[in-house]
């Protein structure tokens, strides 16, 4: 695999777009769930017999917030609970190397930011966890590691309205702005995209990839499992992001 890490690493050295798509891989490393979306904590039924997308999911949050709250939880206490990985550090130091670098990611742990990536570079398409925000007078509330402490669901302190996080829930419409923003940077053109532990199961991971191969580009999977992108990226990096990336960073110039 070495040959193929240097080879990726020359890529990235010449590029001057780049475009890093992590999934659910990735927040694995860190010891979190691997969510199947936004959820996958349960393969089967939840002990309320419903499918995790069901409890998971806007009108949930409207019909039952309680319930839908105590599956928020879960993946808030989670997400709090561990941190970003080496893998998140390298990323953001290769976007720090490179400043046509880009990330676009899956995950709501919000972990990018914590290791460094700038956010005028990074496009969270699923949203993130906190800061919350009231449905009634939206209001902002920080204090998500304080409300999971307390009766669910939340409440809002200035009008006592129910509180949620900004992410997007199952049967939800992902939001027009992270959307917005993916497509003017596709349309710009990447010299080189990394699809890093995700599935490519949605048209917005897997279109960046295939416009990258029809404009000549350099496209690389980092990924210990394979998927449906494998058999048509250039390059597949068999492995954990983890150990991956700190390996493709010592072969990339500082700037």
């Amino acid at each position: 695999m070495e040959q193929d890490i240097i080879r990726v690493a020359q890529a990235i050295e010449r590029a001057e777009r780049i475009l890093i798509i992590t999934g659910a891989g990735l927040s694995a490393d860190s010891g979190l769930p691997t969510y199947r979306g936004l959820g996958g904590l349960y393969n089967g039924l939840t002990p309320e017999g419903l499918p995790i997308e069901a409890a998971l999911s806007g009108p949930m949050l409207q019909r039952n917030p309680a319930l839908c709250w105590k599956y928020l939880a879960e993946l808030g206490k989670a997400c709090l609970g561990a941190q970003p990985n080496a893998g998140h550090a390298a990323i953001a130091e290769l976007q720090r190397r490179k400043p046509g670098c880009w990330v676009l990611t899956q995950n709501i742990d919000g972990y990018h930011r914590q290791a460094g990536s700038p956010a005028e570079r990074l496009i969270e398409i699923h949203g993130q966890l906190a800061p919350l925000y009231c449905q009634s007078c939206g209001a902002a509330d920080p204090e998500l590691a304080e409300h999971l402490q307390r009766p669910l669901p939340p409440r809002c302190a200035q009008c006592a309205g129910i509180l949620r996080p900004p992410v997007v829930l199952f049967e939800e419409m992902l939001p027009e702005d992270a959307i917005g923003r993916l497509y003017d940077q596709v349309h710009k053109g990447f010299d080189v995209v990394l699809a890093v532990g995700t599935t490519a199961s949605f048209p917005y991971i897997v279109e960046p990839v295939a416009q990258a191969r029809r404009n000549g580009g350099f496209t690389v999977e980092v990924n210990p499992a394979t998927t449906d992108l494998s058999g048509w990226v250039d390059v597949r990096l068999s492995g954990r992001a983890l150990d991956v990336f700190p390996k493709l960073l010592s072969h990339i110039s500082r700037h």
